[in-house]
C-alpha cells in the first residue's frame, strides 16, 4: 500500500485530493496538512511514501517545505498545480529545483465532465512516483569511450522524462552562447507546462530555450522543446516538422518518434542523448541511431532519478558514452570544435 500525505491550504482542495487518493486501489492517505510547517512535521512523523504538495501556503510555503523535507526526511514529492497562470507555472519549476519530482494538474471537481480523467492522471502519477528512488546521488561514474568513426556533428537530439528538467538545465548550462549546433528536446511533461518549462530552462541554464514551431529552421544558439500533443520529425536541411501522430510508449511527444524521425542523411551527424525516465521510450531508437553512425549518450545510473530509459539503452548496448549531466554538457560543448571521435575523447578522463 502506497502511503500518501496531502498538503494544501484549501479545505475544499484537500478534501478533493483525499477523496481521490483515498479511494484509489493501492493508495492510502495517512495525513493532511494545511501549510508547510505542518507538512514538515507530518513528513517526519508519518514517513509517507509520496507527498502531494501545494506551493502557495501560509506560515511556510511549498518551496521552503520541499527544501526542508528533502534535507531532513527525503520523500518523493508531487507538486499539484491548480493554474495555467505564468507565475504559477514558473513557480512549479522552481519547486522541481527545490527537490520535487514531477508536476501534475490539480484534478477538476467531481461535477466536471473531465473529473474522472484528471483524477486518473493524479493517481497514476502518485503510483509511478512511489517507485522512484528518494535520494539522488551525483557521482563521477563514467564509461570509457571506444574509438569511433563518424562525421562532424550537425544536430543534438535529447529525450528525457521523470527528473529531466533539472538534468536538462545542467546540460544546457555547459553550452556556450554561440553554440552552433541546434538542440531538439523531447521532455515528457504534464499538459500545460511546456511554455513554462521553456522559460524556466532558459533562465535557469542561461541558454535560450523555446518551443519548436512547425517548419522552423533548426539553428544554433538555442534549444527547442517539442510541444505537447505533437510528434516531431527532423528533416534534411535542418528543418523541424510537427505531425499529428499516435502516442508511442503512451507519450506524445515521444523520444522514440523523435529519434526515429531524424532524416537518414542527418543520423551520422547527430549526437543523441537519453536521460532519466521510466519505461523504454527512445532506447531502441538510440541503438538505431548508433548503428547509423550517430554519437549516442545515456545518463549514468547514479545521477538518474529513474533509470528505466537510459538503463534499457545500456541493456541494448545503444549508448557509446554513459555520463552524468554536467559531463554530457561538456562533451556536447566540445563537439563543434573537436568532432567525436578525436584524440581528446579517448577515455573522457581529461574533461574539465
Amino acid at each position: 500500500m502506497i502511503r500518501v500525505l496531502v498538503v494544501d491550504d484549501s479545505n475544499s482542495v484537500r478534501a478533493l485530493l483525499m477523496h481521490i487518493l483515498g479511494t484509489a486501489p493501492g493508495l492510502a492517505v495517512v495525513g493532511c496538512a494545511a501549510d508547510g510547517e505542518e507538512a514538515l512535521k507530518l513528513a517526519r512523523e508519518l514517513q509517507p511514501d509520496v507527498i502531494t504538495m501545494d506551493l502557495h501556503m501560509p506560515r511556510m510555503d511549498g518551496f521552503e517545505a520541499i527544501r526542508r523535507i528533502m534535507r531532513e526526511c527525503p520523500t518523493r514529492i508531487v507538486v499539484v498545480s491548480g493554474s495555467d497562470d505564468r507565475a504559477e507555472v514558473d513557480a512549479s519549476f522552481r519547486a522541481i529545483e527545490a527537490g520535487a519530482l514531477v508536476l501534475v494538474r490539480r484534478p477538476l471537481g467531481i461535477g466536471n465532465p473531465a473529473h474522472a480523467d484528471s483524477a486518473r492522471d493524479l493517481v497514476r502519477t502518485v503510483k509511478a512516483m512511489a517507485e522512484v528512488r528518494v535520494v539522488r546521488r551525483w557521482s563521477d561514474a563514467r564509461r570509457a569511450a571506444r574509438p569511433l568513426q563518424g562525421a562532424p556533428r550537425r544536430l543534438v537530439a535529447v529525450g528525457a522524462s521523470t527528473g529531466g528538467p533539472t538534468v536538462l538545465r545542467d546540460i544546457l548550462a555547459e553550452l556556450p552562447a554561440d553554440y552552433p549546433l541546434p538542440v531538439v528536446i523531447v521532455q515528457h511533461l504534464a499538459p500545460g507546462f511546456m511554455d513554462g518549462l521553456a522559460t524556466w530552462l532558459g533562465e535557469a541554464s542561461g541558454y535560450p530555450v523555446e518551443v519548436l514551431r512547425d517548419g522552423a529552421p533548426l539553428v544554433g544558439g538555442r534549444a527547442c522543446l517539442v510541444p505537447e500533443g505533437w510528434q516531431a520529425t527532423l528533416g534534411p536541411g535542418l528543418v523541424g516538422r510537427l505531425v499529428l501522430a499516435p502516442p508511442e510508449h503512451g507519450m506524445c511527444p515521444s523520444v522514440s518518434h523523435l529519434f526515429r524521425a531524424i532524416d537518414p542523411e542527418l543520423r551520422p551527424a547527430t549526437a543523441a542523448v537519453l536521460l532519466t525516465g521510466m519505461g523504454k521510450d527512445g532506447a531502441a531508437e538510440l541503438k538505431l541511431l548508433r548503428e547509423h553512425g550517430a554519437l549516442t549518450i545515456a545518463q549514468d545510473r547514479a545521477s538518474a532519478v529513474v533509470y528505466g530509459m537510459p538503463g534499457e539503452a545500456l541493456r541494448l548496448d545503444a549508448a557509446m558514452l554513459v555520463l552524468e549531466p554536467a559531463e554530457i554538457g561538456k562533451v556536447l560543448a566540445r563537439l563543434p570544435a573537436e568532432p567525436f571521435p578525436s584524440s581528446v575523447f579517448p577515455t573522457l578522463g581529461d574533461l574539465p
